[in-house]
């Protein structure tokens, strides 16, 4: 059992992090951070000695912070044991992403499933609602061009409306990768087991069957109304940004590899990944890199 000071540490982190969520602005930074204390915690700790420290933080967010304090940590705290759990298993970081990243996925559609039928809230119809409120002012102001209708209005909530599943996709994985790159350096510092780190970004390298399921999905959306609302256009509405997205990283990928063939400066493929990663077009380089094998024509012999 360990008994020195990090892991008393480690849950003055955690219950700091816990109250912080009540204060504007700096919220944002302690969400990103949530997980990383538990996740130290059960990888470094017993069993019984992790409840224990838990149980303390806990009593204390409680009677400081309040039972809303609690709800937000027992969200968070989930995948960061299942994080950890896998850690102890000197499970590929690969996996631990794809593991905790459908954790954190079905905690996002457990808790939306919550405010629908359990607290009969519905986040969908207030975000739409408030979508529209917002049009109008805009409309009333003339900020908006006169053809603007109530039409256009609607096209624009189901547009939002339907890009929900591959929000909470790219929140659920790109918050996994974070923890993921923190915490394993914060284990690390803490005497816990050695963690597999990321492959390396020069590395990284999709599946050429994407390329084939990204050309289908792109090609059948070309040819579907815009308008429907079956299940099947809003599927294929989030699975071509989200592939983009995917083959967006595979890009980055590919100039890391170049510049490590070429001796640039390790900024650069830092400084080229911004504009990728924000336009989507770009995303067409990572395509090209998984269905091809342009490597080689950059390759030293």
């Amino acid at each position: 059992m360990k008994t020195g000071l990090k892991p008393v540490l480690w849950s003055c982190a955690a219950l700091l992090l816990l109250l912080s969520i009540h204060l504007p602005l700096l919220n944002i930074l302690t969400l990103l951070l949530l997980m990383v204390p538990y996740v130290v915690l059960y990888t470094t700790l017993p069993p019984k000695s992790f409840v224990l420290h838990l149980i303390t933080v806990w009593l204390l967010a409680f009677f400081i912070g309040g039972p809303a304090t609690l709800i937000i940590g027992f969200f968070f705290l989930i995948p960061a044991i299942v994080m950890g759990h896998l850690y102890m298993k000197q499970e590929p970081a690969s996996k631990v992403i794809r593991t905790v990243g459908v954790v954190f996925l079905a905690g996002l559609l457990l808790e939306l499933f919550i405010f629908e039928v359990i607290l009969k809230i519905s986040l969908i119809q207030k975000m739409s609602s408030l979508v529209r409120t917002t049009v109008d002012d805009l409309v009333v102001q003339g900020l908006l061009p006169k053809e603007w209708n109530s039409e256009l209005t609607e096209m624009m909530v189901r547009t939002m409306v339907g890009s929900i599943p591959v929000t909470f996709i790219l929140i659920a994985f790109g918050y996994t990768i974070i923890t993921q790159y923190l915490a394993r350096r914060a284990v690390k510092w803490s005497g816990g087991p050695e963690v597999p780190r990321f492959t390396r970004a020069k590395d990284w390298r999709l599946s050429r069957m994407l390329v084939i399921i990204y050309l289908i999905a792109y090609s059948i959306e070309l040819f579907s109304t815009k308008t429907s609302e079956s299940f099947f256009a809003i599927a294929l509405m989030n699975l071509v940004p989200l592939l983009s997205y995917v083959f967006a990283i595979q890009a980055v990928g590919f100039f890391f590899f170049l510049a490590h063939q070429r001796g640039w400066n390790k900024a650069v493929p830092i400084l080229i990944a911004i504009p990728v990663l924000i336009f989507p077009p770009l995303s067409l380089i990572g395509v090209l890199d998984t269905a091809f094998p342009i490597r080689k024509s950059f390759t030293k012999p």
